[in-house]
């Protein structure tokens, strides 16, 4: 008999999938100017020539059997004590290659963390607007998700919110900064507030509550706009990274879950993810893909356009009358929907004008909807009429 879990969530496709789908389809069907496609956050720049240059001479020179052969359970011990020096130097940190455990990017870095602190009876928080995908992760170790509802004036935290919902059975929380749908970083101010609740609500209960950062946008921040690096600010802290957005290769499969020397057992936590990868079938990600980053870990791709593609964007739609909390990074805009129901004026805009866009019900933040504009700057400008368009819809 095969599972019903899993196969109940065959009818729960991504809604980000079923709008990319669509126009898909839509192109092959009527061309490819007739869609304009900002459902997907796929990377529109080319990986940096440097991380290419180390993938042909690692090819090229490596002994093929060694480079090609299965990875420590742990992951390279280059690759890891590559990481650590380098959040080290940028950040003020103290890891270790002990500290380090690469992934199959942030997705598989966030399970591992989860399950890492988290389990059956216990609770998980995370802030609206969030990526869906947090659901099958934080269900997958047995916990329940709780998520605090958007201050969509600002889409910083809603700590009245975050104070109401905190419980006892609370044993972790998730936090996304840069923010995937909404473009917004977390405040220095933020942070700190987040980090003394968590502080004072640790003693109260007399356990640890660990904050779990999902970091993949971590480099897509705009000039002016400072970043703070959460696990700076609290010791019992979990970074989640991947190396799709910042170098431009989703495909890859490769990020990292990065322990706080200081947190609560620390020194078990790698480890514990090499016993979790044997009941998830992970296994660490390639070997040749751990050695490849190794000289780009302070580099990203040309990513200015994103911040080119924000400006025009955030000036024209509000023009237009859209409201808009402006972005501050990411490669995402989280405009209020012109019609309340954004599932509605999604759907109406893919059919009538192939304008896709994902509705903010996905995010769990309804009446917002989301534009991916990772894509080549003209097709920004080519699709401008179609919101302005859109509006009367």
């Amino acid at each position: 008999m095969i599972s019903s879990f899993y196969k109940e969530m065959t009818g729960k496709e991504s809604v980000i999938r079923q709008f990319f789908d669509y126009s898909r389809a839509r192109a092959a069907e009527l061309g490819p100017d007739s869609v304009y496609n900002f459902s997907i956050g796929n990377p529109s720049v080319p990986a940096p020539q440097a991380f290419t240059d180390a993938v042909i001479r690692l090819m090229q020179e490596k002994d093929p059997v060694t480079l090609h052969g299965y990875s420590p359970t742990l992951g390279q011990p280059s690759t890891k004590k590559a990481i650590a020096d380098s959040l080290n130097r940028r950040f003020g940190m103290n890891y270790g290659p002990e500290h380090i455990f690469p992934t199959s990017g942030a997705a598989g870095a966030i399970a591992h963390a989860l399950r890492c602190v988290a389990g059956e009876g216990d609770s998980v928080i995370t802030f609206a607007p969030y990526f869906p995908e947090y659901i099958p992760y934080v269900t997958g170790t047995g916990a329940s998700l709780k998520v605090v509802p958007a201050d969509t004036d600002s889409f910083q935290i809603n700590f009245d919110a975050f104070l109401d919902m905190l419980a006892p059975d609370v044993a972790a929380v998730l936090i996304n900064t840069p923010n995937n749908p909404s473009g917004i970083v977390y405040t220095e101010a933020t942070i700190r507030r987040l980090a003394e609740i968590l502080t004072e609500k640790e003693k109260e209960y007399g356990h640890e509550i660990f904050l779990i950062t999902d970091e993949p946008y971590r480099e897509l921040v705009f000039s002016g706009v400072e970043h703070p690096f959460v696990s700076a600010y609290y010791d019992n802290s979990i970074c989640c990274y991947s190396f799709s957005k910042s170098i431009s290769i989703p495909g890859e499969r490769i990020g990292y879950v990065a322990v706080n020397p200081k947190a609560k057992d620390a020194e078990y936590i790698v480890p514990m993810c090499g016993q979790i990868s044997r009941f998830t079938g992970h296994n660490c990600p390639s070997s040749l893909m751990q050695l490849a980053v190794e000289p780009v870990l302070d580099e990203t791709s040309d990513i200015s356009i994103y911040e080119t593609n924000a400006e025009l964007l955030y000036k024209e739609l509000t023009r237009m009358g859209y409201s808009i909390v402006k972005p501050m990074g990411t490669f995402y805009m989280f405009p209020k929907s012109p019609d309340p129901d954004a599932n509605r004026f999604c759907w109406s805009a893919a059919k009538e004008l192939g304008l896709i866009n994902v509705p903010g019900d996905s995010f769990d933040c309804p009446g917002h909807f989301r534009i991916s504009y990772c894509v080549p700057t003209e097709r920004i400008e080519k699709a401008l009429p179609l919101f302005e368009k859109a509006l009367s819809l």
